[in-house]
Order: C-alpha cells, then structure tokens, then sequence
C-alpha cells in the first residue's frame, strides 16, 4: 500500500467514526464561478464606492491597530446601527458576522433538551425560502417544519398557525421580503402568524435582509405594539446595503431576550476592518442610498422589459432580485440558465429548490448596463 492510500484509508476510517453521519450527507454551500460573466446572481449591490471615497476609507483601514483585538470601537457600531434602523424603546441590538451566524447562533441558543420520547425542538419556515433556516436547524440536531406558500408566494395562513400549534416550534423565520421570491407578505398575514407563535411560545425571527429595497419594515408593526410582538427579533444585514463582503448581520429584539442569545456568540466575531467599514459606511449612507434608489429604479425598468417579453411571467419585488418563470416543455429554466451562461450572464436557477419554484430562475438587479446585457442574452436564450 502506498504512503498516499495508507493516508487517505486513515482519513476515511476517521471520518466514518467521528464526523456526523448528517454532515457527511449533506452538500457544502455551493458558491458559482463568476469569473468574466455578468453577474447577477446573489443579490449583490452592484455599484462600488466612489472613488473619493475609497480613497478615504483605504486611509482610514490602513491607520487600524491590526495587532490587537477588536475593542469597544464595536459598540459605537451597535450603536451607530440601533440609531440607523430607529431601534425601539426597550431593544437591544447583536451583531453577527452576517446574518448566517446570527441564524446560526440563534439555533445553538434554542436548542433545548427534551425529556426520553419528546419531539426534538423545531425551527419552523416558509417554504421556498432562504436555505440557512433549515441547515441552522439540521446542523444543531433540530427538526425543521416547512409550510409552504401559497401558488402565488403568499403566506398560507391556516397551514402556518396549525403547523405552529401541532409543532410548538422553538424559533418560526419570517423573511420580509422573501427570498428566492422577493414579495412582501400582507402585514396582517404577518400579525396573524406572530400571535400565533407567541401563543405556543415561540420565538419568530422575522428577516429583513433586504429592507433598503423594501416598501415597508416590520418595525413600524412592533413600535406601534411592542406586547403583541415581545417574541420577536429582527435581522437585517448590511450585505445588501452595499457591503456584501465585509460581513455585518445585526439582530435587534427585548434586551432580556438579545443578552441571553448573546451569550453563544463568540468573543471578537467582528473584525477591526468590518467594524470600521461599516461604521465608514453609516457615516456616509446617503451614499449608498442613492444607490439603492437607483436599483430600485432599475427594478421597475427590469420588471417592466421581462413582463413583455413572450413565454416569461416575473412576479413584484420589494427586494434587489426578480423571479422569473420561463414557459415551454422539458426542463426551461435550466436551457435559459445555459443559454445566458453561454453568453456571460450568470443568475441563479431555482427550480429546483422546491416544487412550487419549477420553471423558475432568480434575477438579480444590475446596473443599467447589467440589465440590458441580461435582457439581451434572454432574448437570445428563450
């Protein structure tokens, strides 16, 4: 036996005895190679920061103490952020390295032992949705309960407040717009849901990853009645603020409720850089507001292009994203993926997440030049 087999057989017989057999099933987080193409498929900002202020953040990053451990420059963020969201009276504010630990945190915070025959504790979602709810769940050993939505993406009312009931689920997720299908629910839809969960005493963790894009927040509903809504944290990210690669998710909640799942999070989550690029950010968001105008002014254009072109339904949007299903026989969404690949346009093909996304692809939205690049290779590809 050679030296390279003698290893890869130890390396294997290792993985078989200690890594979980729910791990080894499971499939990594898959990132497309985007290199050369346009891309327009994670719901990334397009635009860059200008260059006057590029120059001056590369100064301010480059006079950091990166010899020392983040310090208490990270709370003047937390508070640069509550000031930011207008966090109400009584809230607390946590900040995770994306909303990804955060999701996972909260999971490790809820996972709580169940007497000998008892039901594993259960996270509770929408579905289709964001796929971090159920990994969270699957990789903390709890069960997760998926309700789907409606033909039309909106919330199933009835089918969420029984599977609430029947499951008693430790933590329900709330996407705000939803994603992959970037609608906003009806709010009284949203009210019912939540009175339902704090009923069975479940936390409901509503995700507003794309609010810069979004014509209403669930902030308002809470600030004009905390008590109905005492069970509920709120997560937004600053990814698709413009800073998809520097990595800041904040949550916001009841101070009781954020000290205790503050406790699982790790010391020095948040880098000296992150924290400072954010904070650079917050002190110059008009910035990227006007950007997020821009992309929601190119939403519309986008939505009103793909709605005339035959054989393509696109559903409303509140978020920087258009799902698109593509009429014709066999498998569509997959030979348009292609056909726009071919031509150095990459988005996301979503058909076959779940049943109710067949046919389906998830758009981002570019910049002008981006749009009509896709618009063109679409054309070419239906």
């Amino acid at each position: 036996m050679t030296s390279t087999a003698s290893t890869d057989s130890t390396v294997n017989a290792l993985i078989q005895r200690r890594i979980r057999q729910d791990v080894q099933s499971m499939h990594a987080y898959n990132v497309q190679d985007s290199k050369g193409m346009v891309k327009l498929d994670a719901m990334e900002n397009p635009h860059r920061l200008p260059a006057e202020l590029q120059e001056a953040l590369g100064r301010r990053l480059g006079a950091l103490a990166l010899n020392r451990y983040p310090d208490g420059r990270v709370n003047d963020l937390r508070q640069a952020l509550a000031a930011y969201a207008g966090m109400p009276e009584g809230f607390d504010i946590m900040l995770g390295n994306g909303s990804d630990e955060l999701i996972s945190l909260l999971a490790m915070a809820c996972d709580v032992p169940v007497a000998p025959g008892q039901p594993k504790p259960a996270i509770l979602a929408p579905l289709p949705g964001f796929v971090m709810y159920a990994m969270s769940a699957q990789l903390q050993g709890l069960d997760f309960v998926g309700v789907p939505l409606t033909a039309d993406f909106e919330l199933d009312v009835p089918a969420m407040v029984q599977a609430i009931e029947t499951h008693q689920p430790a933590i329900v997720y709330l996407a705000y717009p939803n994603n992959p299908t970037a609608n906003l629910w009806a709010e009284a839809d949203m009210v019912r849901v939540v009175a339902a969960a704090q009923a069975a005493g479940s936390i409901v963790a509503i995700d507003e990853a794309y609010q810069p894009f979004s014509s209403r927040t669930y902030l308002d509903v809470i600030r004009a009645n905390p008590a109905a809504n005492a069970n509920v944290l709120l997560m937004r990210t600053m990814s698709k603020f413009g800073l998809a690669g520097v990595r800041i998710g904040y949550m916001v909640g009841p101070k009781a409720l954020i000290a205790q799942v503050d406790k699982v999070r790790p010391p020095y989550n948040i880098s000296v850089l992150n924290y400072e690029c954010a904070l650079f950010a917050l002190e110059n968001q008009e910035a990227f507001a006007a950007q997020a105008r821009e992309i929601c002014a190119q939403r519309a254009t986008l939505l009103g292009a793909l709605r005339a072109l035959p054989g393509v339904k696109a559903w409303n949007s509140d978020a920087n994203m258009v799902l698109v299903r593509i009429a014709g026989e066999g498998d569509p969404a997959q030979k348009v993926f292609d056909g726009l690949k071919a031509r150095g346009v990459l988005v996301k093909n979503v058909s076959k997440m779940h049943p109710l996304l067949a046919q389906c692809l998830r758009l981002t939205v570019g910049t002008a030049t981006e749009n009509a690049q896709l618009l063109k290779a679409l054309q070419e590809s239906l």
